[in-house]
């Protein structure tokens, strides 16, 4: 007995390790519903360009509702032996219809077929990213108008430098998801062309209207090339190079509140739904979810890296081995998906500790850089000579076991005869970041002028 989905030329069917190796109806189900409006709008260009009659044409609309709607029930019967959801769409249609059925993969293949599916799956996908983000940046929008002028240290090297307020760190967070968004609206712009009716990587010799099916399923037309249209994965790497930068900017986020909420630092405080405990330690509360965020990117790289080793060897058209590009890249997707909200909701909800991030703020001579820029403005200093009497004045404050401003004038004198008691006026923390007005700067004048600017952007 023939096969029976490859038509006459296979005599028998695949042996059981053929078919375990060969089958995606388990991964690629979900792209069920871009398949039916991918056939719906196939089905409705063929009887439009006088390919299949319009009786056909009800039929097979008709019998792609049932289909959606056993799906959507849950009761739509997949069969593994069909290999993926094309075949067994195509199956169940015939099932329900009859000999029309046959006549919807007419000018089209499987090859474009599953490039038009996945590429309306990924971009549906992009377009929720940048509404996920978008909301992320609004929560970290709220937290920074809130404390515009909560002084906390600013790092380098996890080391104090210098003082800033965290309204500046979470705007600093804003900055990275807009160039994180960027990215997705233009992967998303660069997917705009529908691969439908280049057939399986030469076109077809039916009279089809491939600008209708494009804009059908919301594409701004077809692809140029049908050997490229079949080939192309750019859009899945693009997206997964999206996502993998925009993972490690949470991760980097989620890391900060991993520090934050040590015991040690204290700066922050995530509620109960985002932490847990531990099975031995009463008192622990740990930062799962920031943990879990953090983690996250090792999958979503892997991905990128996963397709990127599968595509690289492969020549022109379509391959078997471009099979293997879905179960990575619905795995990143899902795994981006769940550290943005996730983020979204431990950013909404921690509440700030604001005389622990100060007390903070004043250790480590975090003051340094304005005495120096004092010296600078006020005594016509040359930099590297205030940067020197600066230095000298923090092992003289190191040595002594106070900061700056525990040192005397006195004292400041001993390393810089000309220093005055207004040196005093700019070692304070409150005085330190008010004085950051450079666009850009950590001042809170500035920081409520970029909340503005922000919520004018996301508005």
């Amino acid at each position: 007995m023939g096969n029976k989905m490859w038509g006459g030329r296979f005599a028998d069917g695949p042996d059981a390790i053929m078919e375990a190796i060969n089958v995606s109806i388990d991964f690629d189900q979900r792209l069920a519903r871009q398949d039916i409006a991918g056939s719906r709008a196939h089905a409705q260009m063929l009887s439009d360009s006088g390919i299949i009659t319009s009786d056909d044409l009800a039929e097979i609309l008709n019998g792609l509702d049932q289909v959606e709607q056993e799906l959507v029930n849950g009761t739509f019967p997949f069969r593994r032996d069909l290999e993926d959801i094309h075949m067994n769409v195509e199956a169940r249609l015939r099932d329900l219809v009859g000999p029309a059925a046959g006549r919807l993969h007419t000018a089209r293949s499987r090859n474009d077929q599953v490039a038009t599916d996945f590429k309306l799956h990924v971009r549906e996908r992009l377009e929720a990213f940048d509404e996920g983000l978008k909301e992320l940046q609004t929560v970290l929008v709220d937290q920074a108008e809130q404390h515009t002028d909560t002084v906390m240290p600013g790092f380098t090297h996890l080391q104090t430098a210098q003082p800033v307020t965290f309204g500046h760190h979470c705007l600093a967070y804003v900055e990275m998801l807009a160039r994180d968004r960027g990215r997705f609206q233009d992967a998303h712009a660069r997917a705009g062309l529908s691969p439908l009716g280049s057939a399986a990587l030469a076109g077809t010799s039916f009279p089809i209207n491939r600008e209708q099916t494009a804009k059908a399923l919301g594409f701004e037309g077809p692809t140029r090339n049908s050997l490229d249209a079949v080939a192309d994965r750019d859009f899945v790497l693009e997206t997964l190079s999206a996502a993998s930068i925009c993972a490690v900017h949470l991760s980097r986020l989620a890391e900060e509140i991993v520090i934050w909420t040590s015991s040690q630092f204290n700066f922050v405080r995530l509620p109960d739904k985002f932490s847990t405990g531990s099975s031995i330690m009463p008192q622990k509360r740990n930062p799962d979810a920031a943990e879990l965020v953090r983690a996250k990117p090792g999958r979503i790289i892997g991905a990128l890296n996963s397709l990127l080793i599968m595509l690289k060897g492969l020549p022109m058209t379509y391959s078997k081995d471009m099979q293997e590009d879905k179960e990575p890249a619905f795995d990143a997707m899902d795994a981006l998906d769940v550290a943005i909200a996730a983020m979204t909701g431990m950013i909404r909800d921690l509440t700030v500790n604001k005389d622990a991030m100060r007390a903070s703020a004043g250790t480590g001579f975090s003051t340094a850089t304005d005495l120096a820029d004092w010296l600078v403005r006020e005594l016509n200093m040359p930099f590297r000579d205030a940067h020197h009497v600066t230095g000298s004045l923090v092992a003289a404050a190191e040595a002594k076991g106070c900061d700056l401003d525990g040192l005397t004038l006195e004292e400041m004198q001993q390393a810089e005869p000309k220093i005055t008691a207004e040196v005093f006026d700019v070692l304070g923390l409150d005085n330190s970041v008010k004085s950051r007005t450079s666009f850009g700067g950590t001042a809170p004048d500035n920081v409520r002028a970029q909340v503005a600017y922000w919520r004018e952007q996301l508005s």
